[in-house]
């Protein structure tokens, strides 16, 4: 039998612009959106569909976190692999717990320690345990002398060298079962034998692995900081750039040329938590500065003016999951992507929905509320067109909605968690 409910009265935001509509309604039908809309374009006449008055409630899509690292533990950045396979997966399971509880209904991962991503999204996937809708990556996979060859990262590097061993090493990882397959075609600031201006990888060798990869249905994720390695990724056909922080007008245009098919993910949360907190972690403000990471985010400004000026698709996520970007924070992107990159409240929503949604599922499933698509829904208590710092208060999530399946938190006195009986309701 059908489980349907229509929620009027909503105050929706439906991800396709930057429109909202004040006197919107969306009726779900099981784990599909059946319409989503003004209210008076729609007459029902069947009075046993259940309906549910929201009251003025912003409902928008669920979220996509695209750039996931759901085994990492909040540590010290530098003891990322110190777990073990248990402990990781244990680490796992918890974290996909509270992504789903922040309002991000999917992710994509940029990189998992040992296996954990892919034993996620099949536990997930088999409702297993709550999560978001997760596309998986393996280890990070560099050459010799990248930053991924440091040596303190167990679990989480594999290591080749050349085309054919790296499309070995894209094979072994297919056998593991990975959506997604993670690079780093530069180097990071505080490396000292790779910075973030240094190639890590000849041509010929992304090549590759994206070849490899694409070959076998799969997607390929770099983390490139500096403009030549943008080029190199664009020249590539890499799918995912993460950071993309020091462009030039090449390398904008470049992506102005591929816009169609390639997302960029400009999040600067970790250099912002290092800049900040970098005591903690046992370096000294001078360090951090000398390394570039002031000027990394001072030139991350100005290149996602340069990507916005030519509609080149953003996806948020910053690298959450160590000590200066814990889980449960991922919403701060939304904050940063309005006070520091510029963008109305509504571009930076549409980046965590409308083109994450697209990131994350090529089919189109994801990201915007209309119908034919996943019922992922948040319904938040206030505006954040007003206020974009809401969406860090996870006590104002109304209802979180998966697949018509609604979770909840801190949640037991909106009635309708209670009262809608034909959506399985779940805690997170």
């Amino acid at each position: 039998m059908e489980n349907q409910t229509i929620f009027s009265g909503a105050t929706l935001f439906q991800g396709m612009d930057e429109s909202v509509i004040q006197n919107g309604m969306i009726w779900i039908q099981d784990d599909r959106i059946k319409y989503a809309g003004e209210a008076s374009n729609l007459e029902i006449d069947d009075q046993s569909v259940q309906r549910i008055d929201l009251g003025g409630k912003f409902v928008m899509p669920g979220m996509t976190e695209c750039h996931a690292h759901l085994s990492f533990t909040d540590a010290n950045p530098f003891q990322l692999g110190a777990q073990s396979p248990e402990e990781a997966m244990l680490t796992g399971i918890r974290n996909a717990r509270v992504m789903l509880g922040s309002g991000f209904t999917s992710a994509l991962s940029f990189g998992s320690i040992h296996k954990v991503d892919v034993a996620l999204r099949t536990a997930i996937n088999n409702a297993e345990i709550p999560g978001p809708r997760l596309a998986a990556a393996g280890r990070d996979l560099g050459v010799s002398g990248s930053t991924v060859d440091s040596g303190v990262f167990d679990g989480l590097e594999q290591i080749a060298d050349g085309p054919w061993e790296l499309r070995k090493a894209v094979r072994q990882q297919r056998r593991e079962g990975v959506d997604i397959v993670k690079i780093f075609i530069d180097g990071e600031g505080v490396c000292e034998h790779c910075t973030q201006h240094e190639l890590s990888f000849h041509d010929d060798e992304v090549v590759a692995v994206v070849d490899e990869a694409h070959r076998h249905g799969l997607r390929v994720a770099c983390h490139s900081r500096s403009a030549a390695g943008v080029k190199q990724a664009v020249r590539s056909g890499v799918d995912y750039i993460a950071h993309a922080n020091f462009l030039d007008e090449e390398a904008a245009d470049m992506l102005h040329e591929v816009k169609d098919s390639v997302f960029v993910g400009p999040g600067i949360i970790w250099e912002l938590g290092l800049i900040e907190h970098c005591e903690s972690l046992g370096l000294t403000s001078e360090w951090v500065r000398e390394r570039g990471y002031e000027e990394e985010v001072e030139a991350s400004i100005k290149s996602v003016q340069m990507m916005l000026e030519r509609d080149i698709r953003m996806m948020v996520g910053g690298d959450y999951g160590i000590s200066v970007a814990p889980h449960g924070t991922y919403a701060k992107d939304l904050e940063i992507f309005v006070d520091m990159f510029g963008m109305s409240p509504q571009k930076a929503l549409l980046c965590a929905t409308r083109d994450g949604g697209a990131a994350a599922d090529p089919n189109g499933n994801l990201g915007t509320l209309e119908a034919g698509k996943y019922a992922d829904i948040l319904i938040v208590d206030g505006n954040p067109i007003d206020d974009i710092k809401i969406m860090q208060d996870q006590s104002r999530f109304s209802a979180i909605i998966k697949g018509g399946t609604i979770y909840r938190k801190l949640m037991d006195d909106f009635d309708f968690t209670i009262q809608a009986s034909d959506i399985t309701a779940k805690c997170v």
